[in-house]
């Protein structure tokens, strides 16, 4: 009887845990919906700014281009492979912005007390500091990323299989989740500043810049630090290096998952400062 008893406890238990994350999806899908149809009440502000979006990295793009009008090859990759690199690279940051912008404007809810709100709430504070703020218009990016991508999959030579277009999913998911433990490091400062650490940007952006290259090719150092302390490479130079047939060790296919573990002290770092928050007073 007692372990009927235990036994139907815990499906019930179960049952609610799922039923609960059902609900928190829903609640999520919610939050995009709104966001979504606030932008489409201004059009032609939402499509100029997605164009703007779009020309953004356009220069970045031009930089590579001229410098392979003069030179054929930079740490012994070409212009098509560096820019399969590069798009591959910047369709993970443009996801982090589009999904988890939230985090990324997170000192204006701070600053003006509506994180106060936010705990109030019964739901998870991480969901709707994710849905506070979802940009569609940031799209621009990824599709500037894509056109380099098909370009970069024509011309880079590469032996498409189904384990080398898993290699590829995995670096964008892999690299999303970095930019995304980035902004939540950025945010999670903000409980001890109230406003936002501009130096986080050299992470975000920049390393969006210096990732127009494969890491490998700014030198030993580099590699370390992107490699064992913020996980870069692990999503963009040591899979490319299995996709262009430099590496034939599927160990680098599944590197890009490694990489998960920099989400750990992200998540206890926002953890450490939602239970040290003190209200702005705004």
């Amino acid at each position: 009887m007692t372990f009927k008893l235990r036994k139907n406890m815990g499906k019930g238990l179960e049952g609610r845990r799922i039923t609960g994350a059902a609900n928190g999806v829903k609640l999520y899908l919610h939050y995009i919906s709104v966001n979504v149809r606030c932008m489409m009440q201004y059009k032609t502000s939402f499509f100029l700014t997605m164009l703007g979006q779009f020309l953004v990295p356009f220069q970045v793009f031009l930089g590579i281009f001229f410098l392979f009008r003069r030179f054929d090859r930079v740490g012994g990759f070409s212009y098509s492979q560096v820019l399969l690199c590069f798009s591959i690279f910047l369709v993970s940051f443009s996801l982090a912005e589009i999904f988890v912008r939230g985090f990324d404007m997170f000192s204006g809810m701070v600053r003006q007390g509506e994180f106060d709100r936010v705990l109030v709430r019964p739901r998870n504070e991480v969901l709707q500091v994710l849905g506070s703020k979802f940009e569609l218009n940031r799209a621009g990016k990824m599709i500037q990323a894509m056109v380099m991508f098909v370009y970069g999959v024509a011309q880079s030579g590469v032996e498409w299989d189904a384990a080398k277009i898993l290699t590829v999913v995995f670096m964008v998911l892999g690299g999303t989740g970095i930019f995304s433990g980035l902004f939540v490091v950025y945010a999670s400062l903000c409980f001890f500043t109230l406003e936002g650490l501009e130096f986080v940007n050299i992470f975000t952006d920049g390393a969006r810049e210096f990732g127009r290259y494969p890491f490998g090719v700014y030198g030993k150092k580099l590699l370390l630090f992107t490699t064992f302390v913020i996980p870069y490479a692990l999503v963009q130079y040591y899979p490319l290096l299995y996709l262009l047939g430099r590496r034939e060790s599927v160990f680098y296919m599944f590197l890009p998952l490694l990489s998960g573990w920099f989400l750990i002290p992200c998540g206890l770092f926002w953890r450490f400062g939602v239970r040290h928050y003190q209200s702005s007073g705004s």
